[in-house]
């Protein structure tokens, strides 16, 4: 069970980078009128591919821990509650297919920042914060 809340904890931090990789490559993108290419597409599917997978791992580990020790403290659902909104906002580039390219890179960025404001309000949620 450990090593399970370990991967949860150590990918925090690749979508993090991933994060800021995006926020960059599309904050540039809204700026200087480039095209949406399909490593932008990639970059954006990227980050919500890692944000699914933390996701999974955490809802696994959720009911696993809470099975196991039969305790669900609130900060745990509150936690679930505030990352599954993350996780969803990610998933918001795919749906401005149609959108000019300077829209897609506003919107992507836009996306990415909020995914971004609610993981560190759900990570802020458990006991320890970002020191865990």
């Amino acid at each position: 069970m450990d090593i399970l809340l370990m991967l949860h904890s150590i990918l925090r931090w690749l979508i993090v980078i991933a994060a800021f990789a995006a926020i960059l490559k599309f904050g540039i993108g809204a700026f200087s009128g480039a095209a949406f290419k399909p490593v932008d597409h990639g970059l954006s599917a990227g980050f919500s591919g890692l944000m699914d997978l933390q996701v999974l791992l955490g809802l696994v580990y959720f009911l696993w821990s809470g099975i196991v020790s039969s305790a669900w403290p609130g900060y745990r659902f509150e936690h679930l509650t505030v990352m599954l909104v993350a996780a969803a906002v990610s998933h918001l580039p795919a749906r401005w297919k149609i959108a000019s390219d300077r829209m897609r890179f506003r919107n992507a960025l836009f996306a990415v920042l909020f995914a971004l404001f609610f993981v560190y309000v759900g990570v802020m949620r458990l006991p320890g914060g970002w020191a865990r």
